[in-house]
């Protein structure tokens, strides 16, 4: 009956053990720097400076809406370049229904980036 001898294996696992540790212990002294981070005029601590943006909805009946009145493409077109011209640096958010038809909120983004460039965004809901 062959014979098993443990001690090969337990000087293995005793020799993995000891350079663990000792990497744990020259690696693991972390080391700080010391920065100086950026403060926004006017806006307290905790607070985030948030650029104006202005809210665009689209209901279930394709309808779009700027604070919950109804308006037409025209109309928005005006609407966001006017906006846009007022805060340079807003923002102009489209706020779908979640059960409306894709191809209806990329023409509605459609509408919106040509009034206002880069500055169109999709806001999404993750309730």
């Amino acid at each position: 009956m062959p014979d098993v001898n443990l001690i090969p294996m337990l000087d293995v696992i005793l020799t993995i053990l000891t350079f663990f540790i000792v990497i744990t212990m020259t690696l693991g002294g972390q080391q700080a720097v010391n920065i100086t981070l950026p403060t926004n005029a006017g806006v307290g601590a905790g607070e985030v400076a948030v650029p104006e943006s202005m809210i665009v909805g689209l209901d279930l009946q394709s309808q779009m809406t700027i604070a919950g009145q109804p308006i037409q493409e025209a109309e928005l077109i005006q609407r966001i370049r006017a906006y846009l011209a007022q805060n340079p640096q807003g923002a102009v958010i489209l706020r779908a229904d979640r059960k409306i038809a894709y191809e209806e909120v990329a023409r509605v983004l459609g509408i919106m980036r040509s009034a206002g460039g880069e500055r169109v965004s999709l806001a999404i809901d993750i309730r």
